[in-house]
């Protein structure tokens, strides 16, 4: 079986400091740094997913910021492909459909933030268009979100999205055992 990790949006707007700090951010990047060592030790092809806000009203990921800047944990190696995008779904206006065919995999293996938006959007497209996923769910990470008077804790919304696209739109598995797959090969 031939596996392609899909590391999306993992960049320091996300961490402490930045402007939009999510749940469990560097826990999760911490499990993706695991989990891409595991697919470059064995050969396994990576494409890592950017997202650039451009326009006045951009609340992170400002293009020419540290902020939009990968984490140092899962920074490209330089011979990996970057798909630069400007919305959550990274299908949306880019090549990534087009070099996630090319590639051939059985599988895409998806790791990233947010949980609640760009990794969800990206996974429900990509099984609209036909791949089969798996999610790494402790090396994705969301925020608190509120909704009226409502604020639902971070580690929930995780859990929420995370449980609404398992085995419907993807296969969820922690990284341990998506790395133990990848040994087994």
């Amino acid at each position: 079986m031939t596996r392609l990790l899909l590391v999306i949006d993992i960049q320091r707007d996300y961490f402490p400091g930045g402007r939009h700090p999510l749940v469990g951010a560097d826990a999760a990047a911490d499990a993706a740094a695991r989990l891409l060592t595991a697919f470059r030790t064995s050969g396994e092809r990576v494409v890592h997913v950017q997202h650039i806000w451009d326009g006045p009203d951009a609340a992170f990921f400002e293009s020419e910021t540290p902020g939009v800047e990968f984490d140092p944990r899962v920074a490209p190696d330089g011979q990996e492909h970057v798909i630069v995008k400007h919305e959550p779904n990274a299908f949306l206006d880019t090549g990534l459909e087009s070099l996630l065919r090319a590639a051939e995999a059985d599988e895409i293996v998806v790791a990233g933030m947010m949980t609640s938006m760009c990794v969800d959007a990206t996974v429900r497209a990509a099984s609209d268009l036909g791949f089969i996923l798996a999610v790494a769910q402790d090396a994705c990470a969301a925020p608190d979100l509120t909704l009226g008077d409502v604020t639902v804790p971070g580690a929930q919304v995780h859990a929420a999205f995370l449980a609404a696209l398992d085995g419907t739109y993807a296969r969820v598995a922690p990284v341990d055992a998506l790395i133990g797959e990848l040994a087994a090969v």
